[in-house]
């Protein structure tokens, strides 16, 4: 059988902003390109589009939310809040080895994973084509020996993972589709599956958006699952970024931790004795 040819992205002027904008669309060359353009302008269309402007490039499920967004001169800086404290995760697992990831969107933690986790394997679990259609546009590396896109279900996937010899040490979960969180991802028996498919002192790392009430019902899960083992950090955007803990003896040494914040924020910019901060703090008001 041929290989299935990958979706042509169209280039138009974008209805939005400056003339020198441009707006990327899994469309073909001859498609009524004033219809596609309404339906992008009245939410209507349903598929994923990029927004150039020239300085960042953003992807699109909406109009009224960035799902990703990328630095054009800088294309592996993390530049939404939310993604940089995802990755507070190496606080507590300096050296991992195997990271999985739920949600591609724009790449943008599994580029800046390949840059500075060290020699991790890094799978990413992508469930919409379109979404991988649109790899090269934001510039993720081809895949190779350490980073492996996979089109499918992520809790599928994570299934998969627990049965494997070499489990992750971490799972980044940033699903969402139009709606919010997927479906497949909103149960206590997802959670439970993740739970039982990390490596022993494994880290789940979750971003939870949307209504507060789902962030609530989220987190509830997750600390039930997790059996309270679990950090967060409330993000102004309305992003909660959660960290949960296999090892049932988890007890961070924060003092530690403030060291090894420091020597991350030096090699990666990041501002990890701010998120070291924040996450201590949750820990103490989880125990009030």
């Amino acid at each position: 059988m041929p290989p299935v040819a990958s979706p042509s992205i169209l280039v138009l002027p974008s209805p939005f902003f400056s003339d020198s904008d441009t707006i990327r669309l899994l469309e073909s060359p001859d498609c009524d390109t004033d219809w596609v353009l309404r339906q992008v302008v009245s939410g209507a269309y349903d598929k994923p589009f990029v927004i150039d402007d020239g300085a960042t490039r953003t992807l699109h499920f909406s109009l009224s939310l960035i799902q990703s967004s990328m630095s054009l001169k800088d294309p592996f800086r993390l530049e939404l809040d939310y993604t940089q404290a995802m990755m507070s995760f190496l606080l507590f697992l300096h050296r991992p080895k195997n990271i999985l990831m739920l949600g591609l969107g724009g790449g943008s933690l599994a580029k800046f994973c390949y840059r500075h986790v060290g020699s991790a394997r890094i799978s990413v679990v992508e469930i919409d084509p379109r979404v991988i259609a649109f790899r090269d546009e934001f510039e993720l590396p081809r895949d190779d020996a350490r980073l492996l896109v996979i089109e499918g279900d992520g809790a599928d996937e994570v299934i998969r993972s627990g049965q494997a010899e070499d489990k992750p040490d971490v799972i980044m979960m940033d699903a969402f589709d139009r709606h919010g969180l997927s479906g497949s991802v909103s149960s206590t028996h997802f959670y439970k599956t993740v739970y039982d498919a990390l490596a022993g002192r494994g880290v789940m790392v979750a971003n939870l958006a949307g209504e507060k009430n789902d962030r609530i019902e989220h987190l509830a899960m997750i600390a039930d699952v997790f059996d309270d083992r679990v950090l967060s950090i409330m993000l102004p955007d309305g992003n909660d970024i959660v960290l949960a803990f296999r090892a049932p003896g988890f007890d961070p040494r924060w003092r530690e931790i403030a060291n090894q914040a420091k020597a991350l924020r030096a090699r990666t910019g990041l501002d990890f004795p701010k998120f070291a901060e924040r996450l201590e703090r949750s820990r103490r008001l989880r125990y009030l």
